[in-house]
């Protein structure tokens, strides 16, 4: 437990230096204005998400950095991005939101998550690192005037079936 309190701790603290920015914008504009989430605002804009994403809320993202789906194999995010593929774009995109506000706090307390495409995100503590499926959450508590951002450092795609 003590171990968990320290995470979280590190976890906010990492969240709070992350970004300046006040909880008066919803997650794509703090996504947009962070600077490090372009392929991701332009996913979000390929799958017809933005606008979801700007509603009312709340909503937990899991948001991968640029870094992260550079990471991908090459030319998938291009594969993705086009018109026949939105619904699998639409699926990993939405399995990378979770319905509610959960703090650092709240996803180093549980086990899994469900995400909006209806799938399980499995959540663990790795020593000092909190992880969704195998990605590390470099990043916590980034707070949006409709939801909370984790920046995460892979993207993470949704279980087949």
């Amino acid at each position: 437990m003590k171990l968990r309190s320290l995470l979280v701790a590190a976890a906010i603290t990492l969240g709070s230096s992350f970004s300046g920015v006040a909880a008066e914008k919803d997650v794509v504009e703090t996504a947009v204005e962070a600077g490090k989430f372009k392929t991701l605002v332009t996913a979000l804009e390929a799958a017809g998400l933005v606008a979801t994403l700007k509603g009312t809320g709340p909503f937990t993202v899991f948001a991968p950095t640029d870094e992260a789906f550079a990471k991908l194999p090459a030319g998938t995010v291009e594969n993705l991005l086009k018109p026949e593929n939105k619904q699998k774009l639409t699926a990993i995109l939405t399995y990378h939101v979770v319905a509610g506000k959960l703090m650092a706090k709240d996803v180093a307390g549980i086990d899994e998550a469900k995400s909006v495409n209806g799938k399980m995100i499995d959540v663990n503590v790795e020593g000092s690192t909190v992880k969704v499926n195998d990605a590390a959450v470099t990043a916590a508590d980034i707070a949006a005037s409709n939801g909370v951002i984790h920046v995460i450092d892979k993207v993470i795609i949704p279980p087949e079936g």
